[in-house]
Formats: C-alpha cells, structure tokens, sequence
C-alpha cells in the first residue's frame, strides 16, 4: 500500500454541503488547519528515550498528560476547524505513530512525506493539496509539539486573526507570544505600523525578524517590545502559494508538478519524485525572515505558550500543571536525571 500521501482519493463526505451553504457559513467552511508533525525532534530525543523507553520525536509521546502532544494539538484545534479540514503533515518514516494517534475518531487528512525536506516544503505540500479542493481557503498554520495552556483565549485568538485574513487576504498573519525572557533559541519579531485590530491588541505590518538571535541582541528585542515568533500563522491560500514561489521557487517548481496527479493512484509516485530533487528549507528562514511585504504579526493575549525545545522548558511546564505527568511524582529519579540531559 502507497502510504507516501495518505489523503484519500476522493473528497470527504459532506463536501458538497460544506461548499454549498450560505455565504456567513460558507466564510468559517474556508478555514483549513494545517498541523505540521514531521519534525525529528532531536534535542529532545534523549529525554524521550529517558522518560519513555522509547526512540520518537516528543509529538508522538505523551509529555505532560495522557494524550500525545499531537494528539493534545488535534483536540485543540478540532474545536475550531472540523477533521475534513485538517491536513497533517509528516513523513513516512512516522506512519506507524501517525497511524496510531488517529485510531480513534474521525482523522483529518494525512501527507507523509517520503523525505524531510524542512519546514519550507512541508508548508508548502499543504498548500498545494489543498488548493485543489478549496482554492480561496483561509490556512492556519500550526506547529503539533507546542504547550498552551489557555486554549480558549488561544483559539477565540486564531478566530479573530482568521477574519482579519478575510478582510485583508494578501496579508499572513504571524502569532506572536508575549515574551517573558531574552530567550535567544526562538525567533523574534518586530511590531511595526497598526493594520488592524483584534481584542488583544493591534495587528501590525512585521518590521524586523531575527531568527535565533544572540544573547545581548534577544535582551534588546526584549526591552524594544519584540515578539516571539510561535510559528503559528494564518493567510489566505493565494498568499501563501505566491511567498512560495517568491521566496522558495525551487521547492514550490517540484510541488506545483505533483497538482497533476492530485487524487489519483500517482498521487504518491509524484510526491516522491517532487521530493527526491526538492532542497531543504526552513520556512522560517527563507521566508519569514525576509519580512516579505505581506507579514504581519498579532499579538497573542496574555497566555502560557512554549515550543517544549528543551528539557529546561518541558520541567518548567510539567510543574506549573495542575496535575503533573507520572514522571515527575517522586521515586522516579527522573526530574533529578533531567540535568544530564542538554
């Protein structure tokens, strides 16, 4: 069986009547999810295999409750956006785990790339799947291995954003976190002239962008009013397919190939062969980075968020949880451990 491009082959029951309602319905039906899970995971794999026994990226495990971090982002965002227009994306070399944090329920549409290829062709493999169903969609992009913890004011935040995007579709809309510390392994963002308003302050042309920068420069981001970078997102499809093929041409050359194929039994072959001679890029870096015209940032109210990068971070939020994993109850030995653990 071909698991490169898992979506099936024929449009989702109900799509008729999803395309099909009056123009206020019709608006929210245009959102698309985009979850991206093909991350490795790398710096935290050795906790992973410390806390788990087990060798797989931290959004196939459960780190701060029962449920994976996937799974915790599925159940997040199946409160806003339904399944049949959700799009996971991670690679073949996850079908196993993928596989089993959608056996239960109704699963959103699944890519699995054959190759890691980054960030920049993950997005854009989105992208170009789903404009063969809904051309004018909204998308909101969203990391699967991230801690929120108020999910309410986070999601009543994706929801203003996303009309912002309606009004005003050739902007994409960066969510920035409030930051708390110079953290230098994140990426910042700099508020520039107001474009909009949203119930948690203005949405602003993106003025500067640093990715991981040093030190004394994240502690000057910090005094200045900078802000994280979640690498969540959300724009309308056009924009998006046009930053690709401004700032990541070669990838988005071998993604538009794959189009013609789109829902048959090649689908797969023609993922393969796009990824096979497409580079590696970071979305971040070869787009956002570049401030493109079309950025803009909003700020997120004043909620708990963390990327769970490292091992200090994941302790940090583990204790701040109302009920802690059962790693952390004592006998285990484990929290001690952390400290080994870079």
């Amino acid at each position: 069986m071909d698991r490169t491009a898992a979506l099936p082959l024929e449009p989702p029951a109900g799509w008729e009547a999803a395309l099909e309602c009056s123009p206020q319905t019709r608006r929210s039906a245009q959102i698309w999810a985009v979850v991206l899970a093909g991350g490795d995971g790398r710096r935290l794999r050795p906790l992973v295999r410390q806390l788990f026994g087990v060798d797989r990226p931290k959004q196939y495990v459960p780190l701060l409750g029962p449920a994976s971090l996937l799974r915790q982002t599925l159940d997040r965002l199946g409160r806003l956006v339904p399944p049949e227009r959700t799009v996971v994306v991670s690679r073949s070399a996850h079908a196993q785990y993928v596989a089993h944090e959608l056996s239960h329920g109704p699963a959103p549409h699944v890519l699995l790339q054959p190759e890691d290829r980054g960030t920049g062709a993950a997005v854009l493999l989105a992208a170009h799947t789903i404009r063969q169903r809904d051309p004018e969609a909204t998308i909101a992009v969203f990391p699967s291995d991230h801690f929120i913890r108020e999910e309410d004011a986070f999601l009543a935040h994706v929801t203003e954003v996303a009309a912002f995007v309606e009004q005003q579709p050739e902007r994409m809309v960066l969510l920035g976190a409030r930051p708390t510390a110079p953290e230098p392994e994140y990426g910042w963002i700099k508020p520039g002239t107001p474009l909009g308003e949203t119930r948690n302050g203005p949405v602003c042309r993106a003025q500067g962008f640093l990715e991981r920068p040093a030190p004394e420069i994240a502690q000057r981001c910090l005094t200045v009013g900078w802000l994280w970078n979640t690498f969540a997102f959300v724009t309308a499809m056009p924009t998006l397919l046009d930053a690709g093929q401004e700032f990541l041409p070669a990838v988005d050359a071998r993604l538009k190939l794959v189009g013609a194929f789109a829902r048959t039994r090649h689908e797969g072959w023609a993922i393969r062969q796009a990824y096979a001679l497409a580079p590696t890029s970071d979305f971040s870096r070869a787009v956002l980075e570049r401030c493109p015209s079309c950025l803009a940032v909003a700020p997120l109210p004043r909620l708990t968020w963390s990327d769970l990068g490292t091992a200090r971070r994941v302790v940090e939020v583990a204790n701040s949880l109302p009920v802690q994993p059962p790693w952390m109850t004592a006998g285990r030995r484990t929290v001690n451990a952390l400290t080994a653990v870079p």
